[in-house]
Protein backbone atom coordinates (compact mmCIF):
# COMPACT_ATOMS: atom_id res chain seq x y z
CA UNK A 1 0.00 0.00 0.00
CA UNK A 2 1.29 3.54 -1.02
CA UNK A 3 1.14 6.48 1.00
CA UNK A 4 -1.83 7.91 -1.31
CA UNK A 5 -3.61 4.45 -0.27
CA UNK A 6 -2.70 5.31 3.38
CA UNK A 7 -3.51 8.80 3.21
CA UNK A 8 -7.03 7.63 2.26
CA UNK A 9 -7.42 4.91 4.57
CA UNK A 10 -6.39 7.73 7.24
CA UNK A 11 -9.08 10.02 5.93
CA UNK A 12 -11.94 7.61 6.95
CA UNK A 13 -10.48 7.32 10.41
CA UNK A 14 -12.28 8.95 13.64
CA UNK A 15 -11.01 12.63 15.21
CA UNK A 16 -7.45 11.09 17.36
CA UNK A 17 -7.90 12.03 20.71
CA UNK A 18 -5.24 13.83 22.23
CA UNK A 19 -3.51 15.44 25.35
CA UNK A 20 -1.08 18.27 26.14
CA UNK A 21 1.85 18.40 28.21
CA UNK A 22 3.22 21.66 29.09
CA UNK A 23 6.77 21.34 30.52
CA UNK A 24 8.13 24.48 31.82
CA UNK A 25 9.94 25.92 35.26
CA UNK A 26 8.66 29.32 34.53
CA UNK A 27 4.87 29.33 32.59
CA UNK A 28 2.04 28.96 34.72
CA UNK A 29 -1.48 27.73 33.21
CA UNK A 30 -2.14 31.60 32.37
CA UNK A 31 1.00 32.14 30.60
CA UNK A 32 1.16 29.20 28.85
CA UNK A 33 0.45 30.38 25.44
CA UNK A 34 1.82 27.09 23.65
CA UNK A 35 0.00 24.59 25.43
CA UNK A 36 -3.10 27.16 24.56
CA UNK A 37 -1.99 26.93 20.80
CA UNK A 38 -1.81 23.17 20.70
CA UNK A 39 -5.19 22.84 21.70
CA UNK A 40 -6.84 25.48 19.21
CA UNK A 41 -5.08 23.88 16.66
CA UNK A 42 -5.91 20.80 17.39
CA UNK A 43 -9.56 21.45 18.42
CA UNK A 44 -9.80 22.88 14.67
CA UNK A 45 -8.73 20.22 12.84
CA UNK A 46 -11.25 18.25 14.36
CA UNK A 47 -9.36 15.74 16.82
CA UNK A 48 -10.59 15.79 20.32
CA UNK A 49 -9.07 16.83 23.40
CA UNK A 50 -8.92 15.03 26.16
CA UNK A 51 -6.44 15.89 28.70
CA UNK A 52 -3.64 18.65 29.88
CA UNK A 53 -1.37 18.94 32.93
CA UNK A 54 1.77 21.47 33.31
CA UNK A 55 4.55 20.33 34.95
CA UNK A 56 8.20 21.08 36.55
CA UNK A 57 11.04 20.51 34.02
CA UNK A 58 11.98 17.13 36.41
CA UNK A 59 12.75 13.56 34.77
CA UNK A 60 10.66 12.59 37.77
CA UNK A 61 7.55 14.81 36.80
CA UNK A 62 8.17 14.09 33.01
CA UNK A 63 8.30 10.18 33.43
CA UNK A 64 5.32 10.14 35.69
CA UNK A 65 3.17 12.38 33.09
CA UNK A 66 4.07 10.14 30.29
CA UNK A 67 3.44 7.48 31.72
CA UNK A 68 -0.36 8.91 33.02
CA UNK A 69 -0.87 9.34 29.40
CA UNK A 70 -0.15 5.70 28.10
CA UNK A 71 -2.80 4.60 30.77
CA UNK A 72 -5.12 7.34 29.23
CA UNK A 73 -7.69 7.22 26.59
CA UNK A 74 -5.55 9.80 24.43
CA UNK A 75 -4.06 8.60 21.26
CA UNK A 76 -1.39 11.21 21.13
CA UNK A 77 0.65 13.13 23.55
CA UNK A 78 1.91 16.50 22.31
CA UNK A 79 4.82 17.60 24.52
CA UNK A 80 5.59 21.09 24.98
CA UNK A 81 9.07 22.74 26.21
CA UNK A 82 12.37 21.35 27.22
CA UNK A 83 13.67 20.64 24.17
CA UNK A 84 16.25 22.91 23.90
CA UNK A 85 20.10 22.17 25.29
CA UNK A 86 20.25 23.71 28.39
CA UNK A 87 21.13 22.34 31.51
CA UNK A 88 17.16 22.51 32.79
CA UNK A 89 15.84 21.01 29.06
CA UNK A 90 15.18 17.13 30.06
CA UNK A 91 12.26 16.80 27.91
CA UNK A 92 13.93 14.73 25.48
CA UNK A 93 16.59 12.74 27.35
CA UNK A 94 13.67 11.83 29.94
CA UNK A 95 10.90 11.07 27.13
CA UNK A 96 13.14 9.22 24.29
CA UNK A 97 13.93 5.79 26.78
CA UNK A 98 10.30 5.71 26.95
CA UNK A 99 9.28 5.47 23.51
CA UNK A 100 9.24 1.83 22.11
CA UNK A 101 10.16 3.00 18.83
CA UNK A 102 11.26 6.89 17.61
CA UNK A 103 10.58 8.28 14.10
CA UNK A 104 13.59 9.95 13.53
CA UNK A 105 12.37 11.74 10.35
CA UNK A 106 9.95 14.04 12.45
CA UNK A 107 12.35 15.84 14.32
CA UNK A 108 14.93 16.30 11.24
CA UNK A 109 12.05 17.45 9.44
CA UNK A 110 11.23 19.99 12.13
CA UNK A 111 14.36 21.50 12.20
CA UNK A 112 15.07 21.66 7.99
CA UNK A 113 11.58 23.22 8.58
CA UNK A 114 12.99 25.34 11.46
CA UNK A 115 15.69 26.30 9.68
CA UNK A 116 14.18 27.57 6.60
CA UNK A 117 12.04 29.96 9.20
CA UNK A 118 15.11 31.04 12.37
CA UNK A 119 17.83 29.95 9.72
CA UNK A 120 20.85 28.10 11.93
CA UNK A 121 18.91 28.82 15.14
CA UNK A 122 17.09 25.73 14.34
CA UNK A 123 20.00 23.30 15.15
CA UNK A 124 18.92 24.12 19.09
CA UNK A 125 15.81 22.26 19.06
CA UNK A 126 16.02 18.48 19.74
CA UNK A 127 12.46 18.00 18.69
CA UNK A 128 11.33 14.03 19.04
CA UNK A 129 8.32 11.78 18.21
CA UNK A 130 8.06 8.21 18.36
CA UNK A 131 5.26 5.81 20.11
CA UNK A 132 4.95 4.10 22.95
CA UNK A 133 1.98 0.90 23.41
CA UNK A 134 0.55 2.39 20.31
CA UNK A 135 -0.05 5.64 21.25
CA UNK A 136 2.20 8.56 19.69
CA UNK A 137 4.13 11.18 21.96
CA UNK A 138 5.65 13.91 19.77
CA UNK A 139 8.08 16.64 21.54
CA UNK A 140 7.88 20.29 20.22
CA UNK A 141 9.76 23.10 21.78
CA UNK A 142 8.07 25.75 24.26
CA UNK A 143 8.16 28.80 21.32
CA UNK A 144 4.20 28.91 19.78
CA UNK A 145 5.93 29.38 16.75
CA UNK A 146 7.99 26.07 16.86
CA UNK A 147 4.71 24.34 18.18
CA UNK A 148 2.30 26.62 15.31
CA UNK A 149 5.08 24.80 12.57
CA UNK A 150 5.35 21.43 14.56
CA UNK A 151 1.88 20.85 14.35
CA UNK A 152 0.56 23.03 10.86
CA UNK A 153 3.46 21.52 9.02
CA UNK A 154 4.05 17.90 10.44
CA UNK A 155 1.83 16.67 12.67
CA UNK A 156 -1.73 17.81 11.79
CA UNK A 157 -1.41 16.46 8.12
CA UNK A 158 -0.29 13.02 9.07
CA UNK A 159 -2.07 12.83 12.53
CA UNK A 160 -4.46 10.22 12.03
CA UNK A 161 -2.20 8.17 9.41
CA UNK A 162 0.82 8.29 12.34
CA UNK A 163 -2.24 6.98 15.03
CA UNK A 164 -3.27 4.16 12.62
CA UNK A 165 0.43 2.92 11.71
CA UNK A 166 1.06 2.93 15.38
CA UNK A 167 -1.85 0.79 16.01
CA UNK A 168 -1.18 -1.65 12.94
Amino acid sequence: MGVTDHRQSARTLPPVSYAVLTVSDSRTEATDDSGRLIRRLCDKAGHRFAAYALIRNSPRSIRAAVRRFVQGPAQCLIVTGGTGPGRRDLTVETVRPLLDKELPGFGELFRWLSFQEVGTAAILSRAVCGVRGGKLICCLPGSAAAVRLGLTKLLLPELPHLVWAANR
